[in-house]
């Protein structure tokens, strides 16, 4: 079918794992004869969860696209992940979309809105992007959806108002707009009068419904006065109008399992969801999602402005390449149907293109390029090798082709540590990662505590000497110095400096000395980590007029170093992070506690946050922070978030350089 813009509503179905979202796709899909089988999470066999890692784990990893059919109106769903490892997707599929559904269950929010709804919530007040709630789960066992209401009425405000409830039978749900009832008989649904024992209480509801919508304009708002109602259209304008302004958050009651309440909500989608805004003025598109499989490359492209057909040219702005578009499809999960044409508003994936999620493309030659995705810095680190020696590339390209999908993780091969490093959000996105590789490039993987990056150095200031004499027959090799060695605060790198006289040593070896001593101080003499802030004076030496060469200098100057530095008070730098955590205020105190006792950190100060949160500022050692991620999520149920950035290096104390050093030595012999 062709669409118009205006009949295009693009929604994500956000929010905690496990509270029903894929479940809901599956249901609109169902109810609008997309499918003809309802599939289960738990059978392994959703439209949305097609991926072997989603149907092995029964959760959302990557976000899938359902276009679903009612209408006469496209909706474009956008079923995202809920665990917190994989808030990439969703900050990626924020970009795609004009609102967002904020799926709880009814039983979990009866007790309080879990903490990946109000994650939700806050992504989409950041991305300034309008706010639908559905209370999923009706009617599971301890399942209360006025209950849950109230918990969002409570954290959120009067702005959140029901437009759907469900009738007391648990058999349909009741559309307070259209007042009437969507009564659910196996896969049928009709529509009805309101059931007369949820009479009552559905005008009570109503009103309350008028009078939210009358505050979107002037005129509703005059009119309501005048009469103390509004009709249908009245409201369904108010309600549309509040929905975009983020004054008015709509609430759908639903139980996907039974398809109860799914129509009621898709003519609520229709009715209140803002249509995206039509734009001609040449073709802007943007890429949030990039799919790359065995089965080819897919970039899932929103089409910002103009319409994109098969066949054109389109300039990547970032690559300032024009590429020949790909054939074009819409996809349903992992089904593609192929297309000619998407118009603006619309969601389209192109096969074969080398463009990067987060690219925008444009038939324009002016450098139009949106905004990049914001994705959280990676707070995980784990060190990656493969278990079979030799396929250390292997784990580097598949991870890198792995990366065409999921840009939220880094790779980064440490030349220091000589670890393959990989970085995320938690230690699910790591191990799915892991599972991808032996599953797609047959590739055993283990994971490791990543190595912290030390540095070496001295409090003293001693004298050395370094003599290299070497006679075997022919030229032989001849090197003498004497070496200062000295702390210095000025910068990491080691200064260099001379004070010869008389020539003992000839300038033209000088630089050999240096080169010699910067090879050196790659490696110190407590643990093997580079040794920093040293100054190193040459002020003595001698040389011979036929065995002195390049070479001979550079192994005395090393010869000093070895020499020299064990003597001159060696110690271990650790590096140190400036971390700051925000939290629910009741948990500040089990925070500040691990921070000081098991984090050796040291609390720099605390601020209020936004909805009863606090930020706490501390400054802590960046080898007790490996397992953070999981342990502050333990703490806070999920609730809290950090950022740790590296700051500076200081001595470690006496217990920790002493097990760096054994771990050096272990690691030595190991080799």
């Amino acid at each position: 079918m062709s669409y118009e813009t205006k009949n295009i509503r693009n929604i994500c179905l956000i929010g905690h794992g496990n509270n029903g979202k894929t479940s809901l796709a599956e249901s609109m899909l169902y109810c609008t004869g997309a499918i003809d089988r309802m599939g289960k999470v738990a059978e392994g066999n959703t439209v949305c969860d097609y991926d072997p890692e989603e149907t092995s784990r029964q959760i959302t990893i990557a976000t899938s696209v359902a276009p679903v059919n009612y209408n006469g109106v496209k909706m474009n769903v956008l079923d995202c992940p809920g665990y917190f490892d994989f808030v990439g997707d969703v900050l990626c599929a924020l970009r795609a979309v004009e609102c967002g559904m904020i799926v709880t269950s009814a039983k979990d929010t009866a007790e309080g809105l879990p903490v990946g709804g109000q994650r939700s919530w806050n992504y989409l007040k950041n991305a300034k992007l309008p706010v639908m709630f559905c209370i999923s789960k009706c009617n599971e066992e301890h399942g209360d959806y006025f209950k849950a209401l109230e918990t969002l009425k409570g954290k959120y405000g009067s702005i959140v108002c029901p437009v759907t409830i469900p009738t007391s039978d648990g058999k349909g749900v009741i559309d307070l707009v259209h007042n009437v009832a969507y009564i659910t008989k196996g896969n049928k649904v009709d529509k009805t009068a309101v059931p007369a024992a949820d009479a009552g209480h559905v005008e009570d509801l109503r009103a309350e419904l008028m009078e939210a919508a009358a505050g979107a304009t002037e005129e509703l708002m005059e009119k309501f006065f005048e009469t103390m109602e509004l009709d249908e259209a009245d409201i369904i304008e108010g309600l549309k109008v509040g929905v975009k302004e983020r004054a008015v958050v709509p609430v759908f009651a639903s139980d996907a399992m039974t398809n109860v309440g799914t129509i009621a909500m898709l003519q609520g989608i229709a009715d209140y969801c803002p249509a995206p805004e039509e734009k001609n003025d040449g073709v802007i598109g943007f890429v949030f999602k990039t799919v790359s499989d065995k089965f080819g490359k897919y970039s899932f492209v929103k089409v910002l402005s103009g319409k994109i057909a098969a066949g054109m040219s389109l300039r990547n702005v970032r690559a300032s390449s024009t590429d020949k578009l790909g054939r074009m499809y819409t996809m349903c999960g992992k089904k593609s149907t192929e297309v000619t044409e998407a118009c603006c508003g619309d969601i389209v994936a192109i096969g074969k293109m080398d463009w990067k999620t987060g690219d925008t493309v444009t038939d324009s030659k002016d450098d139009i390029e949106l905004p990049a995705i914001d994705i959280p810095e990676p707070c995980y680190s784990m060190c990656i090798a493969p278990k079979t020696k030799g396929q250390d590339d292997k784990v580097a390209g598949g991870l890198n082709k792995l990366g065409e999908e999921d840009i939220s993780f880094t790779l980064v091969n440490n030349a220091e540590t000589h670890q393959m490093v990989i970085s995320g959000a938690g230690d699910i996105q790591i191990g799915v990662l892991c599972s991808k590789l032996k599953n797609l490039y047959n590739v055993d993987t283990e994971l490791k505590p990543a190595r912290v990056a030390y540095r070496e150095k001295i409090k003293g200031k001693v004298e050395a000497h370094g003599r290299h004499k070497k006679q075997s027959g022919g030229s032989g090799q001849f090197g003498d110095v004497w070496i200062r060695f000295e702390p210095q605060d000025e910068q990491d790198d080691m200064i260099f400096a001379e004070e010869v006289f008389g020539g003992s040593v000839p300038k033209n070896f000088f630089p050999s000395v240096e080169k010699g001593l910067r090879n050196a101080v790659q490696k110190g003499v407590l643990a093997g980590y580079p040794l920093v802030g040293l100054k190193a004076t040459l002020y003595d030496g001698s040389y011979h007029p036929v065995d002195s060469n390049d070479m001979a200098f550079q192994t005395a100057a090393r010869l000093a170093y070895q020499d020299g530095i064990p003597k001159a008070k060696p110690t271990i730098l650790e590096p140190i992070g400036q971390l700051f955590v925000t939290i629910p205020d009741e948990f500040q105190g089990a925070i500040i506690g691990d921070i000081n006792s098991k984090r050796r950190g040291t609390m720099m100060g605390s601020m209020p946050a936004e909805d009863g949160m606090t930020t706490i500022e501390a400054e802590v050692p960046l080898a007790e922070m490996s397992s953070y991620t999981i342990d502050l999520r333990s703490m806070t149920q999920g609730a809290g978030s950090f950022t740790c950035k590296f700051v500076r290096y200081e001595e470690a104390p006496g217990n920790v350089q002493q097990k760096v050093i054994e771990e050096a030595k272990a690691l030595a012999e190991q080799e």
